[in-house]
């Protein structure tokens, strides 16, 4: 049986379950994140965020950066 992870978001502090051992099922298998954007979150985060997080970032990565 798959065991289901609680978790807590290191970005907003929601709690989340993680379902890596089922990936298909988990939250994070709904968006689709380029390499680039997946390096620039694992060297921010150690650990897995959650889904509005993750978008969140994604569109403030898309942003030009402001002089």
């Amino acid at each position: 049986m798959t065991r289901h992870e609680k978790k807590y978001c290191p970005r907003c502090n929601r709690s989340f379950e993680c379902k890596a051992g089922s990936i298909s099922q988990c939250q994070c298998n709904d968006i689709r994140l380029t390499a680039a954007e997946r390096e620039r979150i694992g060297l921010l985060y150690n650990d897995c965020l959650c889904i509005d997080c993750l978008h969140e970032l994604q569109l403030q990565f898309k942003m030009p950066a402001k002089d």
